[in-house]
């Protein structure tokens, strides 16, 4: 048996780690993503071998963020046009630019808050024993946005504003309202379907009360990883990743679907 010299074995495990480095995947994902991805990134890794490293939060922090040269190689907004404006800047390509999901608002409340969600609706949030209302930041969260666009179309936004209690991406919101930081929430549907929240009282807000939520991905521009990055984005798109993303409460898009 051929023993390999110190200088060649060293050599062999810098070609093996580049190699390892190489395929792993970094991935920007907004924070209602949390548990769809996890899922996605599963099957997608079992199936490939390539590895993942998925950071979440707020899309409009991320556009920034890519905007300064963070390193990322792909971009899943919950908003379209996050990943549309990086594309305008040239920090994204815009040929990769896609639709991915629609994503829904729901209102949310621990069963222990007996403030029958399911059965009133927004009336809920006008209830006394509720004190603050989680959302989600909207200067830069876009399930923040559309929860004020909600609260506004049904008039309520004047009355509440000064009980909403904003966290810093919609996962944040969420654990306000999970924990009783606040006592209800108007949070993501994808964040209702963890296990910690599935006993929860939950109303989906109707969609025409606020603007569609259309996430959209993008792959940076600045990716070493291009060729791992398109095909993690092909998967998405395909029929498997739809159906993971259903399974979240992300449906697909209803009209311009892709770019």
């Amino acid at each position: 048996m051929k023993l390999l010299r110190p200088s060649s074995l060293v050599l062999l495990l810098a070609v093996v780690t580049s190699s390892a480095h190489a395929q792993q995947l970094r991935v920007a994902a907004a924070a209602d993503l949390q548990f769809a991805m996890k899922d996605l990134s599963a099957q997608y890794q079992k199936q490939s071998g390539a590895q993942l490293s998925i950071s979440y939060g707020s899309s409009g922090n991320f556009r920034s963020q890519i905007e300064n040269g963070a390193p990322f190689d792909v971009f899943f907004s919950a908003d379209e046009s996050y990943p549309e404006q990086l594309a305008k800047s040239g920090a994204a390509d815009a040929d990769s630019l896609f639709i991915y999901a629609q994503g829904h608002l729901v209102l949310w409340a621990p069963a222990g808050e007996n403030l029958q969600v399911s059965q009133k609706g927004f009336d809920a949030l006008k209830d006394p024993r509720v004190v603050k209302i989680a959302i989600a930041n909207p200067e830069h969260a876009p399930y923040g946005k559309a929860a004020v666009a909600a609260l506004e179309k049904a008039g309520l936004y004047d009355q509440l504003k000064s009980k909403l209690v904003l966290g810093e991406n919609i996962s944040q919101a969420a654990q306000f309202a999970q924990s009783g930081s606040a006592q209800i929430g108007i949070i993501a549907l994808s964040l209702t379907f963890a296990e910690s929240m599935k006993g929860g009282d939950r109303w989906d807000v109707p969609t025409d009360l606020y603007p569609p939520i259309r996430q959209a991905a993008v792959m940076v521009h600045s990716s070493t990883n291009k060729d791992a990055a398109r095909a993690f984005l092909n998967y998405v798109k395909s029929e498997e990743g739809r159906k993971i993303l259903s399974q979240y409460g992300l449906t697909p898009p209803a009209s311009r679907q892709a770019r």
